[in-house]
């Protein structure tokens, strides 16, 4: 089943609430939510995803720091930041991630800006990057070939997140400032598939 088709059938579906631990306002959604604030929400405190990985901004507009919001119950801001070393205690703005294939996921790594230099490909999950055989901290441009991926800053899936996608930017960010509107570093020592 492609995106399209999923998102005609109710496949994305996420429940948000103004306050933590499921309490207060609350709205359903199946489409992406530019800015929360225009539904009467003051912020996102808490969120269940029923269908369909997410992408939840701090800001409106799919601004700011992004985290990846998959299957599950996120009853307060520690559940989505995770072991992130940016915390942002509200969301504001998020969206389906409709590429995601977790079956057919392959990403190439380049040490140099614009796909230059050493390259590294991969089809798997890697907690640590250096551990795997790649000699840097930092990954300067990387391709998704297929499917969608959550970067971290730090080894075992911690520190800022990025969301690569490859129906996004075509699937190619040529610099670090294209992961993110928030990338401050191309720092990526650990990367994932994206669980639909």
């Amino acid at each position: 089943m492609n995106p399209q088709q999923m998102e005609q059938m109710g496949q994305f579906r996420i429940t948000v609430w103004e306050e933590e631990n499921f309490q207060g306002k609350r709205c359903e959604f199946m489409l992406e939510c530019q800015n929360i604030m225009e539904r009467g929400f003051q912020k996102i405190r808490s969120i269940k995803v029923e269908n369909g990985p997410w992408v939840g901004y701090e800001y409106p507009e799919f601004q700011g720091q992004q985290f990846i919001l998959e299957k599950g119950d996120y009853p307060r801001y520690e559940a989505w930041s995770g072991n992130s070393s940016y915390r942002t205690e509200h969301l504001l703005s998020f969206r389906p991630v409709k590429c995601a294939n977790h079956s057919d996921s392959k990403v190439t790594l380049y040490d140099c800006q614009d796909f230059q230099g050493r390259k590294f490909e991969m089809c798997d999950d890697y907690p640590s990057l250096q551990a795997m055989g790649w000699c840097n901290k930092e990954v300067p441009s990387i391709k998704i070939n297929s499917g969608a991926w959550v970067a971290y800053q730090f080894p075992g899936y911690r520190g800022y997140q990025y969301i690569l996608e490859r129906d996004r930017h075509q699937g190619e960010y040529r610099n670090y400032t294209e992961y993110s509107t928030q990338a401050h570093t191309n720092q990526v020592q650990s990367i994932r598939r994206i669980q639909h």
